[in-house]
């Protein structure tokens, strides 16, 4: 059965290719049961750690990895992805939450959804390559370095009415709270930390994400013995259930169809639905949208690179749309791949996007069976996993060799989108990014334009044009021609090295002709395909006496009267 493709999209093909289209044996079933487990066994204390930085409840972190992570699996276009809540949206979600209440992210994730969708049926999956690599590091870095600071408050346990919004006010108050510092806090925080950087070296299949956060309750557990509290999830938050009981933690139920907008906003009353509140949400939802497919496209290329296989970008774009217009409606709040828990996926031996459906469910097994039992892990430990996570997302030993070996512009730009992305937000430090690394592209061909001299016989001065000639080099390369011809009555451009003529090449190669004075004539010769077509779209002729088109030099110099 083949998949059917509709304007170059694949409805469903990950799942189609990898469990219909290749046989789908028993073997392959247990294969993706243990990749699913493992990634599982990372995914639940991330999602609820990603949640609880994004400044909503742990349980939705929980509801996300379960609903989206099973919608994206099944109707995306890698076979290999792992979705989720993940760490790169948390400096977009947490503003949000904190001035929209839940019922205002997930409907901005709705949003986000949509713009997703729209996105992969315009085809606009292959756009990630045209996103400069210092500028996805520059983001990602200033990411990590948010998402860190964001940590510094629970990992030290320390005692902070309330956290700046603003980066410098925020690292204003974490140093005037130091003080305060809880020993216990950040005994558990340390040694959790430890254990997660230091698990790796010792090669065991377990990740180390579950020993850590075990040590760290352990730790907790004789911390009360001597009557030290620390806090935990149960102590934080709490919940309430449809019959009216309460509880601390995490309620053992799984999700539950709502309606968005009729949960709790900012002020704990339902939010008011209205244009005015879409338009508020609009920016955050674009920017949810974007950070979306760049970090699931990103993932996909990079689990290609490991597999070998190949993801259908467009596809995993409706994918990751459907999933974060559905997953609201049961809780979730905004996801995307995961490159971490998809690489581990791989490693683990996934052979399809079963692998992520059976960790979505195993997400949905832990609430029905281990919620009393999360409720007692110490935020100081989840803080250190967070601060592990931006470790890893920063990519620190990338940023280093492109500081050492990258030329000063990629630098700018990657410094210039890490700083705006620390100090304002994301949006603007992809598109600052963005515009900068382009202009200074453009600079950079520019100048590799050039004219050399060929001939200077008989009062004819032969030049090869070598490079575009664009808008932002043609001025430059026509006004150096004006001066080096002023002593010769015929000048002759050979063009065979000239691959682009755009309407500002065109515009000053008019502008040359034009100041050409009588006597004086121009003949072109060798023009490659697209110059030849912008000449003829121009409509641009020959001029007796002044303008001559040749098809090569030699019979332009043999007309020209040149031996």
């Amino acid at each position: 059965m083949k998949t059917h493709e509709i304007n170059g999209i694949r409805p469903f093909s990950a799942l189609i290719e990898a469990c219909w289209r290749e046989p789908y044996s028993l073997q392959r079933l247990l294969k993706d049961a243990i990749a699913g487990v493992t990634v599982g066994i990372i995914a639940i204390p991330l999602a609820m750690a990603l949640a609880i930085a994004s400044g909503v409840p742990p349980q939705y972190g929980l509801y996300t990895s379960a609903i989206a992570g099973i919608v994206i699996a099944v109707s995306g276009g890698s076979r290999y992805s792992v979705s989720g809540p993940t760490a790169a949206f948390v400096v977009i979600l947490y503003p949000v939450s904190q001035q929209f209440g839940l019922s205002g992210l997930l409907i901005a994730t709705m949003i986000s959804g949509l713009f997703l969708l729209l996105m992969g049926l315009a085809r606009l999956g292959r756009l990630i390559e045209y996103i400069p690599l210092s500028v996805t590091l520059g983001f990602t870095s200033g990411i990590a370095i948010t998402i860190a600071t964001m940590q510094v408050k629970d990992f030290f346990g320390l005692a902070m009415a309330e956290v700046p919004e603003n980066y410098i006010g925020k690292v204003y108050a974490l140093l005037h709270a130091l003080p305060s510092v809880d020993f216990g806090d950040t005994l558990i925080g340390v040694v959790t930390l430890l254990i997660l950087i230091f698990w790796p070296k010792l090669g065991l299949r377990v990740p180390g994400h579950l020993p850590a956060l075990l040590v760290g309750t352990a730790l907790m557990a004789i911390l009360a013995l001597f009557d030290h509290q620390v806090a935990t999830i149960g102590s934080r938050f709490s919940f309430q259930l449809a019959d009216g009981s309460q509880g601390q933690g995490i309620p053992p139920i799984l999700p539950q169809l709502v309606l968005p907008w009729d949960l709790p906003a900012s002020g704990g009353k339902p939010i008011e639905l209205s244009w005015h509140l879409l338009s508020a949400l609009l920016p955050a939802a674009f920017s949810m949208a974007m950070l979306g497919a760049i970090e699931s496209l990103l993932c996909a290329v990079v689990l290609d690179g490991m597999t070998g296989k190949k993801h259908h970008s467009n596809t995993e774009l409706i994918g990751q749309g459907a999933g974060n217009i559905i997953a609201p409606f049961f809780g979730g709040i905004t996801a995307t791949a995961a490159i971490a828990r998809s690489a581990a996926n791989v490693r683990a031996g996934a052979t399809s996007p079963v692998s992520a459906i059976i960790h979505s469910l195993l997400v949905l097994l832990a609430l029905l069976v281990l919620a009393p039992w999360l409720s007692y892990l110490p935020l100081a430990a989840m803080a250190a996993l967070l601060l592990m996570v931006a470790w890893n997302m920063s990519e620190a030993h990338k940023v280093v060799y492109l500081l050492r070996r990258a030329p000063k512009d990629d630098i700018l730009v990657m410094m210039l989108c890490m700083s705006l992305t620390v100090l304002f937000d994301m949006v603007i430090a992809i598109t600052v990014g963005i515009v900068l690394a382009s202009l200074l592209f453009m600079r950079r061909i520019a100048r590799m334009t050039r004219l050399s001299e060929l001939s200077t016989e008989n009062g004819i001065l032969v030049m090869r044009v070598n490079g575009p000639l664009f808008f932002a080099a043609a001025e430059r390369i026509f006004s150096e021609l004006l001066l080096r011809s002023e002593n010769y009555h015929t000048i002759v451009l050979q063009w065979d090295a000239v691959p682009v003529l755009d309407a500002g090449g065109l515009h000053a190669l008019q502008r040359y002709i034009d100041t050409l004075p009588t006597g004086k004539q121009l003949a072109i010769t060798d023009i490659p395909f697209q110059p030849l077509k912008t000449l003829a779209r121009a409509r641009m002729q020959p001029i007796e006496g002044k303008l001559h088109f040749y098809p090569t030099l030699p019979e332009a110099l043999a007309a020209l009267g040149t031996p």
